[in-house]
């Protein structure tokens, strides 16, 4: 089992950055890639972006050039750096953790999910 818990949500105006963080524990070993997504009330959970354990990044078209994702394996732990930030990008923002090594974003390749951060964009 893999135990993800995020961090680094909260409320940031038009234009703003914020940082999240995702923290791993449990058997780390077995996380080929990880990935965040987003999700809004009244709609299906959207991917956002993906890495793999050798630093291979795929992200949402919607994110490409504001977003970044990285991750220091050491630590167990990824990150998605938002920049220009929009309302549109509001949301709770989830971790997941995939045994694929396939890069994707796909949730039904995700094997574990952590609890979701809000993210709340003011205009």
């Amino acid at each position: 089992q893999v135990q993800l818990v995020e961090s680094g949500g909260g409320l940031v105006q038009a234009g703003g950055s914020l940082r999240l963080s995702c923290a791993a524990s449990g058997r780390t070993s077995s996380t080929y890639m990880m990935g965040w997504f987003r999700r809004v009330p009244g709609k299906e959970r959207e991917f956002v972006a993906a890495i793999r354990r050798s630093s291979a990044t795929y992200y949402a078209d919607s994110v490409k050039g504001r977003f970044t994702i990285s991750r220091d394996n050491a630590k167990n732990t990824v990150y998605l750096q938002m920049n220009s930030l929009k309302p549109d990008d509001a949301g709770v923002y989830y971790c997941a953790a995939s045994t694929s090594s396939f890069l994707s974003g796909e949730s039904a390749r995700y094997d574990y999910w952590g609890q979701g951060t809000q993210v709340t964009v003011s205009s």
